[in-house]
């Protein structure tokens, strides 16, 4: 079964579903790795499966976000659609058990 992926409103969606838009909004190189991701994504049954794009969860105020490199600083940002999300004992989202997800992001939230 492959991975239900959604988008958090219109304009986020607008900007993974139209290349023009990406390309408008990140950049031709952030434009085609945003395509590139998303394929993938679509591709994966869960959020492990993903290996390229430095898959990573995200820390202190961005905890409960999952996110893959794009280009320089540009980052695709998505949540687990399921909350709470499932959890490891330690407590930390398993996201090895995540299949559905909510894609948030995409730009670079460090500048």
């Amino acid at each position: 079964m492959l991975m239900n992926i959604s988008f958090i409103d219109a304009d986020i969606a607008e900007l993974c579903k139209q290349s023009k838009v990406a390309t408008r909004k990140l950049g031709a190189e952030s434009a085609k790795k945003l395509q590139r991701r998303l394929s993938e994504l679509f591709a994966a049954s869960v959020v492990t499966d993903l290996v390229a794009g430095r898959p990573h969860p995200l820390e202190r105020d961005r905890a409960g976000q999952f996110a893959v490199d794009l280009y320089r600083g540009y980052r695709l940002i998505f949540i687990a659609t399921q909350q709470p999300p499932p959890t490891k004992a330690d407590g930390s989202i398993d996201w090895a058990q995540v299949d559905d997800i909510t894609i948030i992001e995409a730009g670079d939230y460090h500048g």
